[in-house]
Parts: C-alpha cells; sequence; structure tokens
C-alpha cells in the first residue's frame, strides 16, 4: 500500500465515508477521534465497522481502510478497538502515541482480538502518531517494537497546542520547537524501518501553500502526506509520485545491480554508485507504483 496520501474521513458521516472510498486517495482513514463529538462517538464506532465490511466486499482496486480510534484512557479506547478489529481494517491508528509501552499494548490488545475473531494473528497493521505532546517527544525508539508498525505520522497541531504557540510563522515556516519535533519524527521512521508520514496542512483555501509544504516533505524525506479534503488528494499525491526521469534512473541502478551481484561498486553514466544508491533507487520504485513494477509503463 502506498501511502502518498492518506484521506481522513469522519465516521459520523456516512457521505463523508463513501465520498472518501470513492475518492484517488492511497488509503482513507476513518476517524473515531477529533473530528467526531462525544455524542456520536457509539455512532460512528458502528458506521466505520459497517464501512469496513462493506469495503472488503469491494471489487477492483480498493484505498487501505485505516481506523483511528480513541486514545488509551479514554473511555472509548477498548471498545474501539474490539469492534473494529472484529470487522478487520488494514491498520489501526493509535492517536497520542507516547511512547513505545503504548505500541507494545497495542500489540498485545490486537493479539488477544485477532484471536477471539478468528482473525490471523498480525494481519492488522498500526500506525502511530508519534509527535502530539511533549511528551511524546522524550521517546521515539520505536525500531523492533512490533513487526505491525506500518508507519509515524507527524501531527503539528496537538503539538503546538501542547506547546501553547502557532504550529506555523506568519511566513509558513515552523515555528522551532515544531520543526525539531517535525526532524525527529523523520529520524525515528528512519531508525524504524518505516515510512513518515506529513501532518495535514489545515487550510483548504491556500492551494499553493499545500504545494510549497508538500514538496518540502517530499525534499525531506516524508514519503506521503495526512490529507483532510478530498481537493488536496491530487495535488498530494502528484507532488509524491517520482518523475519519469527520476524512475528510469531508478530502475537502471536496479537492473545494474541485478546483472552484476558481485560487485558492490558500479559505474552509471560515469558516475559511481553502491549500495546506498541501490536502497535510494528501490524507495523510489516503490513511491512511483504499488508493486514497483509498473512505475515506467513497461510492466
Amino acid at each position: 500500500m502506498r501511502l502518498r496520501n492518506p484521506l481522513f474521513a469522519p465516521a459520523d458521516s456516512e457521505r463523508k465515508i463513501q465520498k472518501a472510498l470513492a475518492s484517488a486517495a492511497d488509503a482513507v482513514i476513518l476517524d473515531l477521534e477529533d473530528s467526531v463529538a462525544v455524542s456520536a462517538k457509539e455512532a460512528a464506532r458502528l458506521a466505520a465497522v459497517s464501512a469496513i465490511t462493506g469495503h472488503r466486499h469491494r471489487s477492483g482496486e480498493r484505498p487501505g481502510l485505516i481506523v483511528r480510534i480513541n486514545p488509551y484512557g479514554t473511555p472509548w479506547h477498548l471498545a474501539d478497538l474490539a469492534e473494529v478489529v472484529a470487522a478487520g481494517p488494514d491498520a489501526i491508528l493509535l492517536p497520542k502515541c507516547n511512547g513505545p509501552e503504548d505500541l507494545r499494548r497495542l500489540d498485545h490488545h490486537l493479539e488477544a482480538l485477532e484471536t477471539a475473531a478468528g482473525r490471523a494473528v498480525g494481519g492488522i497493521g498500526v500506525w502511530a502518531l508519534a509527535t502530539e505532546s511533549a511528551l511524546a517527544l522524550q521517546n521515539l525508539h520505536y525500531r523492533g517494537v512490533t513487526p505491525r508498525l506500518r508507519a509515524l505520522l507527524f501531527g503539528a497541531e496537538d503539538l503546538s497546542a501542547d506547546f501553547g504557540i502557532a504550529p506555523r510563522r506568519p511566513d509558513g515556516r515552523w515555528t522551532a520547537p515544531i520543526a525539531a519535533a517535525r526532524a525527529a519524527l523523520l529520524t525515528a521512521a528512519a531508525a524504524a524501518g518505516v515510512p513518515a508520514i506529513d501532518t495535514p496542512f489545515p487550510d483548504t483555501r491556500a492551494p499553493d501553500v499545500l504545494l510549497a509544504e508538500t514538496a518540502a516533505a517530499v525534499s525531506d524525506g516524508f514519503s506521503g502526506k495526512q490529507c483532510i479534503h478530498p481537493d488536496q488528494i491530487d495535488p498530494v499525491a502528484a507532488l509524491f509520485t517520482p518523475s519519469p526521469d527520476r524512475v528510469a534512473w531508478a530502475r537502471a541502478v536496479r537492473n545494474l545491480f541485478a546483472g552484476n551481484p558481485q560487485n558492490g561498486v558500479l559505474t552509471l553514466d560515469g558516475r559511481m554508485l553502491d549500495g546506498p544508491h541501490l536502497k535510494l533507487a528501490e524507495r523510489i520504485l516503490s513511491a512511483a507504483s504499488a508493486d514497483g513494477d509498473a512505475a515506467d509503463g513497461t510492466a
């Protein structure tokens, strides 16, 4: 599953769920947390379960289906898990993740609930919103915590509220604590060997600023950017999809190494290549297409 433009949809809105599922988003995040009022939590959970069940039986290409549950310690957390896991989403998005112990706890709960539901243990992945508080920044060591981990997500809005500041300066640059947290999240994701997904851009009336912020995320090494409106899907996907020239280079590098397995250093167009270049090429091909093989239309 590519993660260029995961789109949030409040689970208490059937119209928005269906619009999201019909969109070109790589994944849809059914939200039970921030976008759902307390009075609608139970109804939203039932709607999410219904959407997962119906989604599983759809024919053709489908976006990945993720559920953002309510955080640990809230009255809805365990009920969210119990009912959602039984339905079988692709992954659970854990908000307010304050460190590896939160992921270990979630992994144990998922194992028990998958077993109770007769599902394969480990089949449901985990995404973690890992920078929503100052406390969370104290421990971002997620490598090896659980094989379920699929991505670490950057959350600027909750974090800035915890610091009591705006996330962005008037010129659009990140304020200092948010910029530091963003860099730390990228480092944590690379160390854990999973994609990093950038924070949503909240102003749907400023498409040019969205493009600039997304381009910066691409340059900095994010694999995708969370989206909160369908209009953000296509421009975000376009920026996170490598250009044909970039894909052609990556394919040439991969083919060169495949044809010379005994050589650690090779030359392409006069430039020396070694292991890190192959790793970069594989990442480009993965970003270019879901299977990494049809990226240039020749598969």
